[in-house]
């Protein structure tokens, strides 16, 4: 059962707008509190490499250092918070709300003991940990600044992470919104102060962060246990069993899979980057996250899709989830290409936002944000066909094929090959390669799915 408006609409009418609103009305819809949440996620993940990159190029390359720690740490926090929202919408449509309040405190508070203990080897391994994240020996002491605060708010964010999806998965997006949006905010205002007027440096902009989830933390707790309408999270409670674990772990996997596999990718690719200077890791630190924040508006409107994929899925209305897959695909094609044509004249002006005094970063970033911005249409049909449409309606393995593909499975070897024969240029055109090679897999998996689609509608009628 999904409990997806924050109004006093019935579920009825819920399903029925699911079922029969037109599909450009009611995914977006649901989509805009996902979007928003998202894009301030990835505005304030920006701002540090932003205000960072102005301390010089070695402090910029650190923030991309450090993005794969981060990235692990989201992984782990979404495997906890996507495997235990996904059990407690089930038990919540089951009637059984014991189960889901008991999955939630299990949840919450596993997430707080992973935090701890990242907080605290985190911190007694800095060193060793930078420098096997990719950091040059210029780089390296940047990293530890900011990687050390990073890891003190380690359990505020898994925590967070771990909220915002309990939320999201009872329909409270508005509540996970608020609690996103206002840390991402204070952490795009305290940067400059305590970067720049507190003379904080790197290590400035990570406490910024810091401070910020910390934020977020308390607001999201605060949502899951004053409102009424939301599960609550309680210290008695947390009684963690086999099944419970097992079916977080299950619904999680993919989630850990696809962020796990990507950022090992960036630390093979921040490793392969050594040789060519601290310039061409800050390049593609910068580049990356870019794309993320373009990634990130076309991430939350396909989170506003699922729903309706899932509930159309299950009620059998197999061709209204082809059509609502379609409309998202051409949504999407078309927002990436606005964005791609756009990016692609202006390539050169978004790299000097962030290194302006640096003309190799220039250089470097240039060509890579353009051959990225040639092969980013390709990501409408990657995502909403080949990764939310399968996850949506139970084909996880598919899912996790694609989802791992581009950042993962196939970005690696192609890194593998192409750095030794073209240097740096290897580097930049790694992904554009791994893109196309995912869209090409990505269109094999929707056309079996529109197949199976077309099977089971045929089926109904026999």
């Amino acid at each position: 059962m999904f409990y997806l408006t924050e109004n006093t609409t019935t579920q009825h009418d819920q399903y029925y707008e699911m079922a029969n609103a037109p599909v450009n009305r009611i995914i977006p819809k649901l989509a805009v509190p996902t979007i928003i949440s998202m894009l301030v996620t990835s505005i304030y993940n920006m701002a540090d490499t932003f205000f960072v990159s102005q301390l010089g190029t070695s402090a910029s390359g650190a923030i991309g250092i450090v993005f794969s720690a981060m990235a692990i740490i989201q992984a782990l926090s979404f495997m906890v918070g996507m495997g235990s929202g996904n059990f407690i919408a089930r038990s919540i449509g089951a009637g059984k709300r014991e189960l889901a309040e008991q999955v939630a405190s299990v949840a919450f508070f596993t997430g707080l003991i992973i935090g701890l203990l990242i907080a605290v080897f985190g911190n007694l391994s800095l060193r060793n940990i930078v420098h096997f994240l990719g950091a040059t020996e210029t780089i390296a002491p940047f990293a530890e600044d900011y990687a050390r605060y990073i890891f003190m708010a380690a359990p505020f964010m898994v925590c967070s992470f771990i909220m915002n999806n309990l939320l999201r998965f009872q329909g409270k997006a508005l509540f996970s919104m608020i609690g996103i949006t206002t840390g991402g905010i204070l952490n795009i205002f305290l940067d400059p102060i305590f970067i720049f007027s507190l003379g904080l440096g790197t290590s400035g902009a990570a406490l910024a962060t810091a401070l910020s989830q910390i934020i977020s933390f308390c607001i999201l707790f605060f949502m899951c246990n004053t409102k009424k309408e939301c599960i609550t999270i309680l210290p008695q409670n947390f009684r963690p069993t086999i099944n419970i674990y097992q079916n977080i772990i299950y619904g999680g996997i993919p989630s850990l899979g696809r962020q796990g596999i990507a950022s090992i990718a960036t630390i093979i690719m921040n490793t392969m980057a050594q040789p060519y200077g601290d310039a061409a890791i800050a390049a593609m630190s910068i580049v990356n996250r870019f794309m993320m924040f373009v990634g990130s508006a076309m991430i939350g409107f396909g989170q506003g899709y699922q729903p309706v994929c899932s509930y159309c899925f299950g009620a059998r209305l197999y061709d209204r989830v082809k059509k609502a897959c379609v409309y998202c695909v051409k949504v999407s094609t078309i927002f990436l290409l606005a964005v791609s044509v756009i990016g692609l004249i202006f390539s050169g002006n978004i790299i000097q936002m962030f290194r302006k005094d640096d003309l190799e970063v220039i250089r470097i970033g240039t060509l890579a944000l353009r051959l990225q911005l040639l092969t980013m249409p390709l990501q409408g049909l990657v995502v909403m066909g080949g990764n939310m449409t399968p996850q949506s309606i139970g084909y996880g393995i598919r899912a996790t094929i694609v989802s791992t593909a581009r950042q993962g499975w196939l970005l690696i070897p192609i890194l593998l090959c192409t750095v030794p024969v073209f240097g740096v240029l290897g580097i930049q055109m790694a992904q554009p390669i791994a893109d196309v090679g995912t869209f090409i897999l990505a269109a094999v998996v929707t056309k079996g799915i529109f197949k199976d689609l077309d099977r089971k509608k045929a089926e109904m009628f026999l």
